[in-house]
């Protein structure tokens, strides 16, 4: 039993030479396979709330320090 592979490539229109179809090969080999992947930019904390709320303080008066302005 063979398994009948479909060729990658198939000729639509025309009739090319060996060189022609040698050189589409050669120029769809160079082509990477997908986009790169897309690296996230960095964060910004600027407008981040969280990063306003500072450290939480421990200790028996932690809830009163946590209501002062800083």
């Amino acid at each position: 039993m063979s398994i009948v592979e479909e060729p990658i490539l198939r000729v639509v229109r025309g009739e090319p030479t060996a060189e022609e179809l040698a050189a589409l090969v050669t120029a769809l080999a160079a082509v990477p396979a997908g986009a790169p992947a897309a690296t996230p930019a960095p964060r910004s904390l600027w407008r981040d709330p969280a990063a306003r709320l500072g450290v939480a303080r421990r200790g028996p008066l932690a809830w009163a320090a946590s209501a002062r302005p800083r």
